[in-house]
């Protein structure tokens, strides 16, 4: 028999709260989290609005915040919802169970100075030989850099801070799968478990992308709505009319442990992970397969992994983007995955309030899915007001639904062609 996985704990920073319990009540009332970037000067932008995580400090959540003076927000997202679910985990004290406690954490960049480095080329920018000066570089450059930033560009660091922070010793990933890398990573820190290569782990995603540089690269790909007379309106999915995805922050997490070694120490239990899939579309960069072939078998191998079929589940909580390709895309493969089940699953989109957390979706979307198994209460898409006849599924449009289930399914289909889905289930003992 292989090992059963249960989740003891779970944090969350997100637009919509600092805790699971203010992030689901949100959910529930289906308030949105998107508002004008304060970030940077986004006024000139195509889009100037965002979901941005606000009244957020660090060092409420760890004991050395001098140590991620250099870190990128995702990473500093990622140590306080860490904090929180090891806390909620009964697990925040050292003890024996570290050599055996692992991390696997989605993200993205890490720290860039772009803005630094865009000044220094500027200076040493020849417009008449349309050439750069490398000595000139050289000289103003050295000083120009910070140690401390460039040592944060690693990719690593996110979760290399968690394991210093927190004394996790066991295996350490990250995994740089964009939109689908907090649902893989929790799906990879699952079978880590099951292979018996750690008892315990920490699980989930963390990415910010509101900079300057992250909005002009989904301006220019054209993937972000542009309602900058009504940020609120702009997320929404499965909805005619919607024109572009609105980007988040945050990051979510998850405590990931060997049911024997919960009940051995006397933890409460949120959920049983049962299933994962992992595919790729093998298609384009930037575009879904338009019949959503890696989504519909990766639906299924989560279903197989679980054991269950599709009649099995009550509840999915969609990758939903607001994007025209995607949220067809999706639509349709569930409809291959559950057949005539299709219409009647309800179904929602967490991002509809929550804007796109990009690699911190997937884990913050799947503890609002426990959430909602746990309480009976199903989020709903909010701002969806006209209906697409292509999408024509039960999307929970507006109000939430009181739907008790044992056995929910989350989608999270990134850019490259990534596909994850998880399921969890209530835990039956």
């Amino acid at each position: 028999m292989r090992r059963r996985i249960v989740i003891t704990g779970m944090g969350v920073i997100t637009p919509l709260g600092h805790t699971v319990e203010e992030l689901f009540r949100a959910q529930v009332a289906g308030e949105s989290g998107v508002g004008p970037i304060t970030r940077f000067d986004a006024s000139t932008f195509p889009t100037n609005f965002a979901a941005e995580v606000r009244g957020f400090d660090l060092a409420r959540y760890v004991g050395r915040p001098e140590v991620w003076k250099h870190a990128c927000e995702a990473s500093k997202f990622a140590g306080a919802a860490s904090r929180i679910a090891l806390e909620d985990a009964g697990l925040l004290a050292p003890g024996p169970e570290r050599e055996r406690f692992g991390v696997y954490m989605g993200t993205g960049e890490a720290t860039q100075e772009v803005q630094m480095l865009m000044r220094l080329i500027a200076r040493c920018y020849s417009p008449e030989t349309r050439t750069l000066d490398p000595l000139e570089m050289g000289r103003l450059g050295g000083p120009a850099y910070t140690p401390g930033k460039q040592h944060e560009q690693e990719l690593h660091l996110l979760t290399a801070h968690i394991a210093d922070q927190f004394d996790l010793q066991g295996p350490n990933f990250s995994c740089l799968t964009a939109c689908a890398a907090g649902t893989q990573a929790i799906g990879e820190a699952l079978e880590l478990i099951r292979a018996g290569d750690a008892d315990l782990m920490l699980a989930g995603g963390a990415h910010s992308m509101v900079y300057p540089l992250g909005v002009t690269g989904f301006s220019l790909l054209t993937a972000l709505s542009r309602r900058n007379d009504a940020p609120t309106k702009a997320s929404r999915p499965f909805d005619r009319s919607r024109d572009g995805f609105v980007i988040g922050e945050g990051a979510g997490v998850l405590i990931l442990e060997e049911l024997e070694h919960a009940r051995a120490r006397g933890a409460a239990i949120h959920a049983e992970l049962t299933g994962y899939g992992s595919t790729a579309d093998a298609f384009r960069v930037t575009d879904s397969h338009p019949e959503g072939r890696g989504a519909i078998s990766c639906m299924r191998l989560a279903l197989t992994d679980a054991r269950l079929d599709p009649a099995s589940i009550g509840y999915i909580n969609a990758h939903g983007t607001s994007t025209r390709v995607n949220d067809l895309s999706e639509t349709i493969a569930i409809k291959k995955v559950f057949g005539d089940q299709a219409y009647r699953v309800p179904i929602s989109s967490s991002k509809s309030m929550l804007g796109h957390l990009i690699g911190a979706a997937g884990a913050v979307e799947l503890i609002i899915s426990i959430m909602a198994m746990r309480e009976g209460v199903l989020p709903p898409t909010i701002n969806y007001e006209n209906a697409d006849p292509d999408c024509d599924l039960d999307y929970i449009p507006n109000v939430p639904r009181e739907v008790r289930t044992r056995h929910v399914l989350s989608n999270s289909f990134g850019f490259g062609g990534q596909n994850a889905s998880l399921i969890v289930s209530q835990f039956g003992g």
